[in-house]
């Protein structure tokens, strides 16, 4: 373990480090902090992780081993909160956390240990919250690129190179619940599964046409394989989009599970299919996440910054000089980063990523 990592408080030297993390609000965000996680649990062995995290990433905790509680924040996603922040903190001041690690960017994320009295708290600099913080780093964007890289450069002391490795996030799953999940559902896993992800909670700048999805899958159809749709209720105009592009036979080899899965259980299901064709969304990190194959569909929004985290991945996007973005909706009104991303892209990445499988079977 690194000398500097065990310089700490003579009170807290012989008492193993209890960390508290206030986690961020979207779902690939939380899939990525897991990188953070598997870095602490290998700089301090005995160290103990709780997550602050909304209701919606809680089931992600539950399937990485690194963490062992998560708390539920009182507050919803844009709230400022400020009654309840200091409410939460107060109650979480017996638990005695040793240090906080705040992964949001903004200043009512570290209002709670700052309320806790959590004696080191640690976060990259943003939204004036400077007094807020005992360690407030400053970001340089050209060091850490990723996200992945930002979270995990949290857990070494300031100044540190940037960490040289990185483990992949990697969520488990319970053969017991897995079962009982898919019995729930009574999904045949007898032919190869395509899941589809057509959602997007950050905004449309993100959505692949539904016609795109629905001619990739009439052409995998076409070739033996099956559809299982994955979203939340939020998703299921756009699921009904796509199977409104097929005809019967082809809508009778699709599953739609939009608005019918609870995270937990879509987490199960994920890791029961073969490849997945997804937008930048949660449930693409997820799926990578599980060391699913994924095809990674970019608009807006750029693999330079959030890719999924994984080996067996194919990330598909245009070279237009507008993209990326970041925007919730196209500035423009064209949406052209995603209409001229062409199904016959992706069928071909399904392809290789199965091709690659195979080879690797053999070996």
């Amino acid at each position: 373990m690194p000398a500097q990592i065990l310089a700490m408080d003579s009170a807290q030297k012989d008492k193993p480090e209890k960390f508290l993390v206030i986690g961020p609000s979207w779902v690939g965000d939380m899939v990525m902090a897991q990188g953070l996680f598997r870095r602490l649990k290998a700089n301090f062995d005995d160290c103990s992780i709780s997550v602050l995290a909304p209701d919606w990433t809680r089931p992600l905790l539950e399937r990485m081993p690194e963490v062992e509680d998560s708390i539920a924040s009182t507050t919803q996603r844009g709230q400022l909160g400020l009654g309840a922040r200091r409410t939460l903190g107060l109650s979480l001041r017996e638990q005695e956390f040793t240090t906080a690690y705040v992964l949001p960017n903004s200043f009512k994320s570290a209002l709670i240990p700052f309320h806790a009295r959590i004696p080191r708290r640690i976060a990259w600099r943003g939204e004036f919250r400077g007094l807020l913080l005992t360690d407030s780093r400053v970001l340089k964007k050209d060091i850490y690129p990723l996200m992945v890289q930002r979270f995990a450069a949290l857990a070494e002391p300031a100044g540190s190179k940037p960490p040289t490795e990185i483990l992949d996030p990697r969520l488990s799953i319970d053969p017991e619940t897995l079962s009982s999940t898919r019995n729930k559902f009574q999904l045949s896993i007898e032919n190869r599964i395509l899941a589809i992800c057509p959602g997007a909670e950050f905004g449309t700048s993100k959505q692949w046409p539904a016609k795109h999805f629905a001619s990739s899958c009439k052409s995998l159809i076409a070739d033996g394989w099956r559809v299982w749709i994955f979203g939340s209720a939020n998703d299921e105009a756009m699921a009904a989009s796509i199977l409104q592009e097929m005809n019967d036979a082809e809508q009778q080899a699709c599953e739609n599970l939009c608005g019918k899965t609870s995270l937990a259980e879509a987490i199960d299901l994920l890791s029961l299919t073969d490849v997945v064709i997804s937008n930048d969304s949660g449930l693409m990190h997820i799926a990578a996440a599980l060391d699913i194959p994924v095809v990674a569909l970019y608009g807006s929004t750029s693999p330079d910054f959030t890719p999924p985290r994984a080996e067996k991945v194919k990330l598909l996007s245009t070279n237009i000089e507008c993209r990326p973005c970041f925007k919730r909706e196209c500035p423009l009104g064209h949406q052209k980063c995603l209409q001229d991303l062409e199904p016959e892209l992706a069928i071909s990445a399904v392809n290789e990523l199965r091709e690659e499988k195979q080879s690797r079977d053999l070996v």
